[in-house]
């Protein structure tokens, strides 16, 4: 039931790409990277575990912004799409389903028409 035009290569980027595809601009990208130094300021000046914590994720958000690009976003759209692509399969299902109700309709009025 599935199309072989609906299906997603399984690896996304390769080693060799130069870049992937930019997914995050303009002040998104500028809030990334002020976001990623504050978190990586306030994790090393706090230490331990939960700084080290704070490091990383300033580092994600730090390497967002410089790149531009964000996996998780991706990822997101991607749902959305598919998301959209089953929501217009539900709707043309239930179109054909009226029209096949109406058309099953017509044909018993005329059966029973002729019936009687």
């Amino acid at each position: 039931m599935s199309d072989s035009k609906t299906l997603r290569p399984i690896i996304e980027h390769t080693p060799f790409e130069t870049q992937p595809r930019q997914n995050v601009h303009g002040w998104e990208r500028i809030g990334s990277v002020a976001g990623g130094v504050m978190m990586v300021g306030k994790g090393l000046r706090r230490g331990g575990i939960f700084g080290l914590i704070q490091v990383a994720i300033g580092g994600v958000a730090l390497a967002r912004g410089f790149t531009g690009h964000s996996s998780l976003k991706d990822k997101l759209e991607q749902g959305r799409q598919e998301m959209n692509t089953v929501r217009t399969k539900i709707e043309r299902a239930g179109a054909e389903l009226k029209n096949l109700k109406t058309k099953a309709e017509v044909a018993a009025e005329k059966a029973t028409k002729t019936s009687v």
